[in-house]
């Protein structure tokens, strides 16, 4: 009986509260091109801060505090979005196989690209940062390995939250140009 009452009072309370509004980042798309210097890369799941992770959409207020939007969450899991993204700039700008963890084609990739985030947000000066390092590795070929320390900062014209999802969207392509350079002729 008491196990009855919890499920229809539970129950009774899911439908008493409201589903967050989600937020998608931009679609932006690169103009630059490059040759590749690989035939395919692999990235790796993007890792991110743990506030940049969540749903919830997180910004900083004046003195330094993180805190978020509960009201509005992001449309997609922000590490898979983050990877997805970076995937897909690769692909548009060498215009080779390129896909996110786990490998999604027969065969080892030639590199992969691991990205680790250590700062990703819209603070409270009105410009986006996102800072980390990332790591290109042969696994396929002979290609030499290496660390690149990343330091990314764009204009925001306001804290609204379409604002921060451009400035996101803005500062991964930004980063994914960056990588291409490392993979290009």
């Amino acid at each position: 009986m008491f196990k009855r009452l919890f499920f229809v009072a539970l129950t009774g309370l899911a439908a008493c509260t409201s589903p967050a509004d989600r937020l998608a980042m931009a679609s932006l798309q690169s103009e630059l091109e490059l040759r590749p210097l690989v035939g395919s890369a692999m990235v790796r799941t993007v890792t991110l801060p743990t506030y940049a992770a969540a749903e919830e959409v997180a910004f900083e207020l004046p003195g330094g505090l993180i805190t978020t939007n509960e009201d509005v969450l992001w449309a997609d899991d922000p590490q898979r979005a983050a990877t997805l993204t970076v995937s897909r700039n690769l692909t548009d700008i060498l215009n080779t196989d390129v896909g996110p963890e786990p490998w999604p084609f027969v065969g080892l990739p030639d590199v992969s690209i691991d990205i680790r985030v250590e700062r990703m947000l819209a603070g409270a000066d009105g410009v986006f940062r996102l800072t980390g390092q990332f790591y290109i590795g042969g696994d396929r070929i002979d290609f030499r390995n290496s660390t690149t320390a990343f330091a990314i900062s764009k204009p925001m014209p306001d804290q609204s939250l379409t604002s921060i999802a451009t400035a996101q969207a803005e500062a991964l392509l930004t980063l994914s140009e960056d990588i291409a350079r490392r993979l290009a002729r």
